[in-house]
């Protein structure tokens, strides 16, 4: 069999695998959780509210934000860490010593981060559907909306994430990834209407993924009518995947040559200094 089809498969097998695990783990289920059950809490308490005349619930209008939120942090978030931890641990430079095993380790990262993300999703769209009530996916049409943007979304994403993984240097530097994505959340429009923002921070905001997967799951979640206050007045689907599917093409080009300059500078003797630093700062 062809040497790259076998890391292929042994990275769906190795998917598998760590999901298996992360579902039977009750530290990896409260983490898995945690943040959901607590969105569906403040859901809960905004069920009644409505936004101005509009006539439609806060908590509507809400959801789509969260659940686009949520898959560009912990897209990002959640295959750094696991790039992070593995160089730490030494699971990376066990991968490179293993024929076409850095193929099969950047599958099984993806696999696993877009699998957790995506229960994530389904836990709050049945969650929070029940609670706000509002949501417009009746239709064939918003179904497929939701399918394509939420994948597209998540492959625009997870590349990006290992790259800031294979550059970021120990856990402790992850951290400092929440305050430009906190910026992105500011001027991205993901939780309300980027219309009311100034027309240079549109356009900037535009540029990453994360505005167009807050729009792409309004579209999905929300009545056709409610476009009305989005930039041309409209969804925008055709320049919603264009955009994602450049950030995923660029993405997907760069993160394995990235991985594989870091898995280059990675030795036995780095992972000993590492764990050293580890249990020296422990006591």
């Amino acid at each position: 069999m062809n040497p790259t089809m076998v890391a292929i498969r042994a990275g769906v097998a190795r998917t598998w695998i760590e999901l298996r695990q992360s579902f039977t783990n009750a530290t990896d289920l409260i983490n898995l959780f945690f943040f959901p059950i607590l969105i569906l809490i403040a859901l809960y308490f905004m069920r009644d509210g409505s936004f101005h005349q509009t006539g439609l619930k806060l908590g509507a209008l809400a959801l789509p934000g969260v659940l686009g939120s949520m898959i560009v942090f912990n897209g990002l978030y959640g295959i750094a860490n696991y790039l992070v931890l593995d160089r730490e641990d030494g699971t990376l430079l066990r991968a490179k010593a293993t024929p076409n095993g850095m193929v099969a380790f950047f599958i099984s990262k993806i696999g696993v981060s877009a699998g957790l993300v995506l229960v994530q999703i389904a836990f709050l769209l049945v969650g929070g559907g029940m609670i706000v009530g509002g949501l417009s996916i009746d239709g064939i049409g918003h179904w497929l909306t939701l399918v394509w943007v939420v994948l597209l979304g998540l492959l625009a994403v997870l590349p990006l994430g290992a790259v800031l993984g294979a550059i970021l240097e120990g856990p402790r530097a992850t951290f400092f990834l929440t305050m430009p994505l906190m910026g992105l959340v500011a001027i991205s429009g993901i939780y309300y209407p980027i219309t009311a923002l100034p027309g240079w921070v549109q356009g900037l905001a535009q540029v990453f993924p994360m505005y167009w997967v807050g729009l792409g799951m309004r579209s999905a979640l929300l009545p056709t009518d409610t476009s009305a206050i989005e930039i041309d007045q409209s969804w925008r689907h055709l320049e919603t995947a264009s955009v994602l599917g450049a950030w995923t093409l660029v993405g997907l080009l760069i993160a394995p040559t990235v991985l594989r300059r870091m898995a280059r500078h990675e030795s036995g003797s780095k992972v000993a200094t590492r764990r050293e630093k580890a249990m020296q700062s422990a006591y």
